[in-house]
């Protein structure tokens, strides 16, 4: 099992800047990769971004060049560090960890930005 816990979400202007962290514990060894998806009202879940234990990153065209997704190993984190953010970034940012046999889910946190 793989716990996941999501902090940083918040309330930004259009412009502004957020980082969000993902803390990974339990069965990391098994973690083939991490990333970042995102739900606004009414849609469905998409992938924002996501690092793969090697390192190589992927990240959606829309935030491509706005966004960077790392991780420190030394710490079991993952973060993504949103700039210029627009309002239609705005959804329900989820980190995601995957493994060989499941998908592992935080809890979610809000992001919110104003125009």
């Amino acid at each position: 099992q793989v716990q996941l816990v999501e902090s940083g979400g918040g309330l930004v202007q259009a412009g502004g800047s957020l980082r969000l962290s993902c803390a990974a514990s339990g069965s990391i060894f098994s973690i083939l990769a991490m990333g970042w998806y995102r739900q606004a009202p009414g849609k469905q879940r998409e992938l924002v971004a996501d690092i793969s234990s090697g390192g190589s990153t992927h990240y959606a065209g829309s935030v491509k060049g706005r966004f960077t997704i790392s991780r420190d190993n030394a710490k079991n984190t993952v973060y993504l560090q949103m700039n210029s953010l627009k309002p239609e970034d705005t959804a329900v940012y989820y980190c995601n960890a995957l493994s060989d046999l499941y998908d592992y889910w935080g809890q979610g946190t809000q992001v919110t930005v104003s125009s």
